[in-house]
């Protein structure tokens, strides 16, 4: 059963990235899984609720990526390299994925997943501040809102990032891996005081 239902997430991708949430279809979502009706109806009530679905699967890989490469805890400048190189390859290695997950996650329907989706984020917001709050305390790191500090890491990766997947930059966003870091070091690290 589970094989079912993963296939129907899959071509779900599938479909959402080739037409769109507005335009994909239940039954091109079903012909592309190989599923009948009443298989998709029994995992899914909706195409709303397979999208909300989907979106939480993939932003769940997406934070086990990010939160991998600090656990063993890096220092301070490893753990922003690591993260951002991590968010640049993410989004590389999962087109389909990333751009699932920055455009789709806009549609009124992820209202749906919103408590879903804060209880997600907080999961990770919570392993970056375990690795970041020791590195606050000696003094590595500047002392900051969580959330600000957050989105100096992924926040100019992520425009990066979206350039590349709405086709405006075909540069690949691995490219500009190390003016990030610098960048974020600068921003972040005791080091970006002197």
């Amino acid at each position: 059963m589970a094989g079912a239902r993963d296939d129907l997430l899959t071509a779900a991708l599938a479909v959402f990235d080739r037409d769109g949430f507005e335009g994909a279809t239940v039954a091109a979502i079903r012909e592309r899984a190989g599923a009948s009706n009443g298989s998709f109806f029994h995992f899914f009530g909706s195409k709303r609720e397979l999208a909300g679905t989907l979106f939480l699967e993939v932003l769940r890989r997406y934070h086990i990526a990010m939160l991998d490469v600090i656990d063993p805890p890096p220092g301070a400048e490893e753990g922003i390299a690591r993260l951002i190189r991590t968010h640049l390859a993410w989004v590389m290695d999962n087109r389909r994925e990333a751009n699932f997950l920055f455009e789709i996650s806009r549609s009124e329907w992820a209202q749906d997943v919103r408590d879903a989706r804060e209880a997600r984020n907080a999961t990770v917001a919570e392993g970056v501040e375990a690795w970041r709050a020791p590195l606050v305390a000696s003094g590595e790191l500047r002392p900051m809102q969580a959330s600000l500090f957050f989105s100096q890491i992924i926040g100019p990766a992520q425009f990066v990032c979206r350039a590349w997947l709405s086709g405006r930059d075909p540069s690949d966003p691995r490219g500009h891996a190390d003016e990030l870091i610098a960048c974020a070091v600068r921003a972040l690290t005791a080091k970006g005081e002197r």
